[in-house]
């Protein structure tokens, strides 16, 4: 970012690294203390500069929380960019999703995150920054879904945009949910695994079949109700 708090005046190299510094020690701080124990006064210890400098550059503590989500979001979808854009399968999307599942782990992500959504039910700016977080991700995983069912037997019926945010969703509460049930979360992520596995099956047919398995999806998503399922397509169903 270029502009400081304090009415939008351009900041000099100095400042900028100055806010960085905050941003790394906020979610330092973070990780080991939780959203409670991080303040100012914390943040600024862990930076080691004047707690001042916190409120010239984000003007609140619940701003400083803010960026620092989007921060952190911003660099762990960076490091991971290449990755997803070499992904080609939705097997290889979720062997993926299961080792940034044990990073994120290992980093102390995890309680990080269930803190902030707990805030964000009660904190509009919060909410508003777990959200665009979570979009950072969502973006990514969408884009890599359209490649991969690009031509496949569910092409034009599942809805990418949507299915990645059913994505997202399932991997933070397994996320969440690891922390009072291991086993439990793991079967989940089996799961998620199994219908890669059936996915992959699916792009194994022969193009009748391929034809006939698109034309039942897409007819179970309009019988399902209102939504984005794809295309209307009434050729009749034969063969299944």
């Amino acid at each position: 970012m270029s502009a400081a708090a304090d009415g939008g005046r351009p900041l000099t190299p100095k400042a900028l690294r100055t806010r960085h510094e905050l941003l790394e020690a906020t979610l330092r701080t973070l990780t080991r203390h939780g959203v409670i124990g991080t303040s100012a006064r914390t943040v600024a210890a862990e930076a080691g500069v004047n707690q001042g400098l916190v409120f010239y550059h984000f003007g609140s503590v619940e701003d400083l929380l803010a960026a620092a989500c989007r921060h952190g979001a911003e660099q762990r979808v960076a490091a991971f960019r290449d990755r997803l854009d070499a992904v080609g399968t939705l097997g290889e999307l979720l062997a993926l999703g299961r080792e940034l599942h044990r990073d994120e782990r290992g980093r102390g992500r995890v309680a990080v995150l269930g803190q902030f959504l707990a805030g964000a039910q009660v904190q509009p700016r919060l909410a508003a920054a777990a959200r665009a977080g979570l979009d950072l991700w969502t973006a990514e995983v969408e884009r890599a879904l359209t490649r991969v069912l690009a031509g496949g037997p569910l092409d034009g019926c599942a809805d990418p945009r949507g299915l990645a945010r059913a994505v997202a969703a399932s991997f933070v509460g397994i996320e969440l949910y690891e922390g009072v049930d291991p086993e439990g979360a793991g079967a989940a992520l089996g799961a998620l695994e199994q219908l890669a596995a059936l996915a992959a099956v699916l792009d194994g047919l022969g193009p009748v079949a391929r034809h006939a398995v698109r034309q039942r999806v897409r007819r179970a998503a309009r019988s399902a109700g209102p939504g984005r399922s794809g295309p209307k397509d009434e050729t009749p169903l034969t063969g299944i």
